[in-house]
């Protein structure tokens, strides 16, 4: 059984240039409670996995990975599954309110999903999508749908 098919993905990781300031966006604007916080780093409860954000500075001092800046520098795209089209609609509102600016409105795409888009303060995309009738296309694996 390969890797992928073993650990569930449990957190993702956004490397960033002030944790405070991004402390305050996903707290703030976005609703996640913060969990714990140090030198750094923090992380935040959510539904389904672990948001964290880690200083590009303090991974860097403490792993020696020097190519989170620039170009070829890590990047992230945090997706959210909704129930249903209409919830789209509902969170471009509702986030539109707080502050959030989207890269458009909602909009359905050939995916066969209604998305939203916008970014984080690091320049990491957010993408929230809800599958249309007959829900995703290109399955690769059939039972799994």
């Amino acid at each position: 059984m390969e890797f992928a098919q073993r650990h569930a993905i449990s957190d993702v990781c956004v490397l960033c240039e002030d944790v405070e300031g991004s402390i305050a966006f996903y707290r703030d604007k976005l609703g996640f409670k913060l969990r714990h916080r140090a030198e750094g780093f923090a992380d935040f409860s959510g539904a389904g996995l672990t948001l964290a954000l880690w200083e590009i500075d303090h991974i860097s001092r403490h792993t020696g990975m020097d190519d989170t800046r620039g170009p070829g520098a890590h990047k992230v795209c945090i997706a959210v599954n909704l129930p249903a089209p209409a919830e789209i609609d509902a969170c471009y509102a509702e986030l539109g309110a707080k502050g959030i600016v989207f890269q458009g409105p909602p909009a359905d795409y050939p995916w066969n999903a209604r998305c939203i888009y916008f970014s984080g303060p690091d320049d990491e995309l957010w993408e929230l999508y809800a599958w249309l009738d007959g829900g995703p296309v290109g399955a690769v694996d059939k039972e799994q749908g």
